[in-house]
């Protein structure tokens, strides 16, 4: 797929509009506080990126009757900053509640971690912007490629409209049939004893997880499969055999030995893979950091294009020192100890840097909807926690010292990954680097002073983390609050399960490394691998139909310069079109469902009709079988055109 923009360098239209700033702004609380909601009643959180260009385009094309291109894309970029950021908070602040170290939200506490972690994410990435998102063709950033289709379709004679429009209609009635009126179910999955062990198989049914796999390509799913076939079909039946299986369900037991143990060897292969990562691009993140420290020169940065500008590095220093000297000051007043202090703001730059370049390479592979933010926060939390361990911190006031550095560093992970979707859209569609980034610091301030006040108001109206009937579960808090008090506590951590996902990892780099030097069309990139151990199989399923799509379309498409053929555009348009039309109707359904529980309602969601099991798993084929016939079918369509 071409990267020449849709704008070009020279054409100068309006794009940091005040319409489009407040627009933003509104669409960043809203799908922020929707995605809070979400992620502590589901353990997920929606994108916001693709959903919000829409809404723009809805409301400044079509009510106002003013916007353009650029303006829209502010608006997502914006916007797509509350929910990242909600992501981030959701995934580790409540576990201080669930531990028992706090009793509610403070607001300042809050506040404070989301803001440094949202700025870091963002200032860190800006150095990196050339080298992953420019410059390396192997990261596609999947929802940032579909949201620039989204918005290029809405403009002037809107070729393409008809795919986009056909995709995101049957992503959000498949959608809505799933989560709205549970008439398919989302997931199939079963699980049997068998020799003494326990087997597992399962798919989710997603229009939006095709689309990310015919975008992202055959060959990244294909690794993802293989590393979720290496931890369900492999890892949970030898470990079954080896430790014996236990009483209960056996679908419950595969998800324990899976969540309890297998997951790990995720976890250690994330570290391997991510130390790698950097190793390949070192060259690219030093020369972005050269740019940033290197003297000012005024002829250079008139001589520059328009869509190569990013924040001038007079601002990036100044913000940088700011946030250190704010961080210094919050955490000597939170943890009263001024080596603590120091040690906790080191921690949270060199993993803030490390992790938010490990964030933007995953997303650019396997896309933002699939990034295990969770796992790469979890290697976060182990290093803070042995840091301090060995610093002799302990008991609960160690717990709040690691989930307070691994929460700054959980926002700058995931605000890292929703920059780096935004400025490839911007890439694609000829946006000014400069203004998409002070719109995501601006996003971020606004959106930091409102998770305090939701998460305080769930809290007290339904209990996160307390199982009590009707309480938010925050199963990644939970998560993380377990893994705290292992460390300081009475719990284990599952310490070979982690050794066995680095040894795998570095099997793995050995392997891409051989391919690599053979110049293999295919390879063995050890990320994905290592993210489809740590996430659930059934994800792989849908994304590997996508790639297969994608490969089958590609081989049959005429050999040209741009890779664009009629069928892979095609298959592009619609694949964008299935995930915003998922998104957008996961967003409707979450702010159904917070204003239903805030406003007391009382309508139930889902609406359970009454169908029988295997007439709904029956359906629930069909529907995942008619997304992958109509990909098809317009992708081979187009390549007869």
């Amino acid at each position: 797929m071409s990267q020449d923009p849709y704008i070009a360098p020279h054409q100068n239209i309006p794009e940091f509009t005040w319409q489009a700033i407040l627009l933003g702004i509104i669409l960043a609380i809203v799908l922020g506080a929707a995605n809070c909601y979400l992620g502590l009643y589901a353990g997920m959180t929606v994108s916001a990126s693709i959903p919000a260009a829409v809404i723009s385009m809805g409301i400044l094309r079509g009510i106002l009757r003013r916007g353009n291109i650029l303006e829209n894309n502010m608006v997502q970029t914006l916007a797509s900053t509350g929910e990242s950021l909600a992501a981030g908070i959701i995934f580790t602040l409540p576990a201080l509640v669930i531990a028992g170290v706090w009793s509610g939200f403070d607001f300042w506490t809050v506040t404070l971690v989301s803001l440094f972690g949202g700025i870091l994410g963002i200032i860190f990435m800006i150095p990196m912007r050339k080298s992953l998102v420019v410059d390396e063709k192997m990261l596609k950033y999947p929802e940032g490629t579909a949201c620039a289709e989204v918005l290029k379709a809405g403009e002037g004679e809107r070729v393409g409209m008809g795919e986009i429009a056909l995709g995101m209609i049957t992503g959000a009635v498949l959608k809505f049939f799933i989560s709205g009126v549970a008439l398919f179910k989302g997931t199939i999955e079963a699980a049997r004893r068998l020799s003494g062990s326990i087997f597992y198989f399962g798919s989710d049914i997603s229009a939006a997880l095709v689309g990310v796999g015919a975008i992202v390509g055959f060959n990244i799913s294909i690794l993802m499969f293989t590393g979720g076939a290496i931890g369900w079909l492999i890892g949970i039946p030898l470990l079954g055999y080896l430790e014996g299986v236990g009483p209960g369900k056996s679908l419950d037991v595969a998800w324990d030995l899976w969540g309890t143990k297998i997951r790990y060897i995720g976890v250690g292969s994330m570290i391997v893979a991510g130390i790698w990562s950097i190793v390949k691009i070192r060259h690219g993140i030093v020369s972005g950091f050269r740019e940033v420290f290197k003297p000012y020169n005024k002829e250079e940065q008139k001589a520059a294009l328009r869509t190569e500008l990013n924040m001038s590095n007079r601002h990036i220093i100044a913000i940088l020192a700011i946030v250190a000297i704010s961080m210094f000051a919050f955490y000597l007043l939170t943890l009263k100890s001024i080596g603590l202090t120091i040690v906790s703001v080191i921690l949270i730059f060199i993993l803030s840097v490390f992790l938010v370049a490990v964030a933007s390479y995953i997303c650019g592979l396997v896309g933002s909807s699939n990034s295990p933010v969770s796992g790469m926060t979890i290697c976060a939390l182990l290093v803070t926690a042995l840091v301090f361990y060995l610093m002799g911190v302990t008991g609960t006031f160690a717990i709040l010292a690691t989930l307070l550095v691994s929460g700054v560093i959980c926002c700058a992970t995931c605000t890292a990954g929703d920059i780096s979707q935004d400025l490839k859209t911007g890439l694609l569609v000829g946006a000014t680097p400069r203004k998409q980034q002070w719109g995501e610091i601006i996003g971020a301030v606004v959106a930091s002073l409102f998770f305090a006040p939701i998460l305080a108001l769930l809290h007290n109206a339904y209990g996160i983390g307390t199982n009590a009937p009707g309480s938010l579960k925050a199963p990644q808090a939970a998560l993380f609050a377990s893994l705290a008090e292992s460390i300081f506590g009475e719990k284990e951590m599952p310490w070979i399960m982690i050794g066995i996902g680095i040894v795998l990892a570095i099997v793995n780099v050995a392997l891409d490394e051989i391919l690599e030097k053979k110049k293999t069309n295919f390879r063995m990139y050890p990320m994905p691998v290592a993210v489809g151990i740590y996430l659930p199989f059934s994800l792989a399923i849908p994304i590997v139909a996508g790639g297969l799509i994608e490969l089958v379309i590609r081989r049959r498409a005429p050999r040209q310069k741009k890779n664009a053929a009629p069928g892979m555009r095609n298959v592009i348009l619609l694949a964008s079109g299935l995930i915003a039309g998922e998104a957008l109707m996961g967003i409707l359904l979450a702010l159904f469902i917070w204003c239903n529980e805030m406003f007391l309602w009382k309508i139930d969601l889902p609406i359970n009709l009454t169908l029988s099991e295997g007439v709904i798993t029956g359906l629930t084929i069909a529907a995942g079988g008619i997304i992958i016939a109509i990909l098809a079918r317009k992708g081979l369509h187009g390549n007869n055109q």
